[in-house]
């Protein structure tokens, strides 16, 4: 899949691969790719800054624990992520109807004359 077809989409669906349980970063990362099918195999550098960016906006938080001697940072959903959450799946269902009238299966042309 291509990367500019996630633009604006990744905090979403970051908010709903935490849905479930808190995740630390790899893990959410593994997340997206076992959801996806192995469609979606976001680099770490996309995660890690938009992780960083829904704590600050409040929608998740942190929390640092060892795991085998390694330090790990866990993350889930907050009240308002999910809020958020339900928000976004909301307007993902209006988009894709609408967008579905266009780009699924074309409707039968009737009474209509081509030009």
């Amino acid at each position: 899949m291509k990367a500019q077809a996630l633009h604006g989409h990744m905090d979403a669906l970051l908010l709903a691969v935490l849905e479930a349980a808190p995740l630390h970063g790899y893990a959410i990362i593994e997340a997206l790719a076992a959801r996806s099918g192995g469609t979606l195999t976001p680099p770490t550098g996309t995660i890690y800054p938009a992780l960083r960016r829904l704590e600050r906006s409040g929608l998740v938080e942190s929390a640092w624990s060892t795991v085998s001697g390694r330090e790990r940072r866990t993350y889930q959903l907050t009240a308002s992520g999910h809020r958020a959450l339900a928000g976004e799946r909301a307007a993902w269902q209006e988009f894709s109807s609408t967008v579905s009238r266009f780009l699924g299966e074309p409707p039968p042309l009737t009474g209509l004359t081509p030009a």
